[in-house]
């Protein structure tokens, strides 16, 4: 399997201001000459052993993630992100008319809906566009979206053809040769993480949770979520310290999807959801702080199971 994040934000969009951009470059400049560079031939050199969040950052875009495998393509949620997933998958069959997208829904809170009206290929006549969603109020969420006053569209005036699925707690079902099981977390208003099983290797999607449900015994039915996985997309969206502030607000800090990857064995963990309110410096600091985290617990639990994990920024590609 073959997994992308389109966005890694949470809550809303997070453009970096032309202010704060200029920051940058200005210090970029600054530091390019105080490292002892002097030469344009030095630039990649120099470039490439920045930190994420000196250069690049981790993106504003609110939360999409593809899956692919084999001829297979799947997008969960539809935050700002998916605009320029869609602008991709306009160069193959959705361009023609004649794409098939299957797009898994979490839940319905506008950071995830907020990219739908942008998404090119869902208004191309010809195009099948299956969603999926437990929650039983599905085309409810899209009538709201594509309405006025919010959208001058509706439904009816879409080009492509929307095909709803309701799919079961708990029960997996398949895409290709992917199967998806959907498990609830630790949300406010219900939302599910998903399972994808692929030849042998296992993704399991964990955002929007605050993980109130931490052991084997709380976790229960949803406890396979976490279990035997390759990779795990968790959210992050707080420091600890907010975290016990923001209490039912619906989000983790690392730490608490680290406990869980270390008990259960889980093989890499990519952390996001940030913050709106985060700037890149301060979602660095908050990887530092799950770093020292991460290394306590290393030194003093008996049974730690080595981890590979970092904190995700949009356009980030992992295959397992």
């Amino acid at each position: 399997m073959w997994i992308k994040i389109w966005g890694a934000r949470g809550s809303m969009p997070t453009p970096l201001m032309p202010e704060r951009l200029e920051t940058k470059v200005r210090d970029l400049f600054e530091q390019f000459f105080d490292s002892g560079y002097t030469q344009k031939a030095d630039l990649h050199t120099f470039l490439s052993q920045l930190p994420v969040h000196h250069f690049g950052g981790f993106g504003g875009n609110t939360t999409c993630i593809e899956i692919k495998a084999e001829n297979q393509q799947i997008l969960i949620d539809a935050g700002s992100g998916i605009r320029s997933a869609g602008y991709e998958m306009m160069s193959g069959a959705c361009g023609h008319g004649a794409g098939e997208v299957h797009l898994l829904f979490t839940h319905f809170h506008w950071d995830h809906l907020i990219g739908l009206p942008f998404f090119t290929p869902i208004f191309v006549p010809g195009n099948k566009i299956h969603v999926y969603a437990v929650q039983p109020d599905l085309k409810d969420a899209f009538e709201s979206v594509f309405k006025k006053p919010y959208f001058p569209l509706n439904l009816n005036q879409l080009g492509a053809t929307l095909i709803y699925h309701r799919i079961e707690p708990r029960v997996p079902f398949k895409l290709g040769n992917i199967s998806i099981t959907p498990y609830q977390l630790d949300h406010p208003d219900p939302c599910w993480g998903f399972r994808f099983e692929h030849r042998g290797k296992v993704f399991s999607h964990c955002v929007d949770t605050e993980c109130t449900r931490v052991t084997r015994e709380e976790l229960g039915p949803d406890l396979p979520l976490y279990q035997g996985v390759d990779l795990m997309i968790f959210d992050a969206q707080y420091t600890l310290m907010e975290s016990l502030e923001k209490v039912h607000w619906g989000h983790a800090a690392a730490s608490l999807g680290l406990e869980i990857a270390i008990r259960e064995g889980v093989k890499k963990v990519l952390f996001m959801h940030h913050d709106p309110a985060s700037s890149d410096e301060k979602i660095a600091a908050a990887e530092s702080q799950a770093r020292r985290y991460y290394e306590t617990q290393q030194r003093q639990n008996e049974k730690f199971h080595p981890v590979e994990w970092s904190f995700a920024q949009e356009g980030l590609s992992v295959e397992i």
